[in-house]
């Protein structure tokens, strides 16, 4: 029997891997990568490694999830060593544990390895610290959709208990969530970024408050993929703001 690594590829820098997952890029003998991660790190593989495409876009995806976790257990049972190549952290909204999960009830044999999350990553790259002495001890990663409609987020409990959100996939709900907030005491005047390709170098970050930042994000047309970060350090981009500063920035690869 084969096995399978469940590998967090990083938030798209591609020097942002780390060893242990290069290693599993280089040793594998089918890898199945998801959309946003860098494919510049597919290079690395080896030459006569399958390639398959997971990508999933809102209401258009490649493949079930279903059907990827299936092909996870055919490669494994084929006695291939199967790489699946997520972006961020496998276990960090990546369905990482759906997977795992697939493979345990086929009794095949994994291991994880953890990626570095755009939660954090993509804020670090605008000069955002997600804790901090004077602004931030708490921080929390928040889904902004949920798997059913009737599947609430607990949206007081983080308006009222939490410094710093890192919301991923979450702009089509930004009006929603926003307005929620400030329902559950959030002060509207609370600093908001938007990240946009967080850690490439196409990166691109607008700011604002609960109060305005829906206007913003319309005037300039963020999509997705990007990263909500809320919370006081918000406010220290202008000061600590160091990758959009470049003056050729490293990493163009979508």
């Amino acid at each position: 029997m084969g096995k399978v690594y469940l590998v967090g590829a990083g938030p798209g820098d591609p020097e942002l891997i780390t060893v242990k997952g290069m290693k599993c890029i280089q040793q594998a003998d089918v890898i199945l990568y998801d959309r946003l991660i860098n494919k510049e790190l597919l290079q690395y593989a080896k030459r006569d490694a399958d390639f398959i495409y997971c990508g999933k876009l809102p209401n258009d995806h490649t493949m079930t999830q279903e059907t990827i976790n299936s092909c996870l257990v055919r490669y494994a049972l084929e006695e291939k060593v199967v790489t699946r190549l997520k972006g961020g952290d496998p276990f960090v909204f990546g369905r990482g544990g759906e997977e795992a999960e697939a493979l345990v009830h086929h009794n095949i044999e994994f291991e994880v390895v953890p990626g570095i999350t755009s939660g954090i990553a993509a804020a670090a790259y605008v000069g955002i610290p997600v804790t901090h002495r004077d602004y931030s001890g708490s921080f929390a990663f928040v889904t902004g959709h949920r798997k059913d409609q009737g599947d609430e987020v607990k949206w007081k409990s983080l308006a009222q208990g939490i410094d710093t959100l890192a919301i991923y996939m979450g702009v089509s709900q930004l009006p929603s969530i926003c307005e929620t907030l400030i329902k559950y005491g959030k002060a509207a005047s609370t600093p908001v970024a938007l990240i946009h390709w967080g850690t490439y170098g196409k990166q691109k970050t607008i700011t604002g408050t609960l109060a305005n930042i829906v206007s913003i994000v319309k005037d300039e047309n963020i999509q997705n993929p990007s990263m909500i970060i809320i919370g006081e350090v918000v406010r220290l981009r202008e000061t600590l703001q160091w990758f959009e500063k470049k003056t050729m920035p490293l990493y163009e690869y979508a």
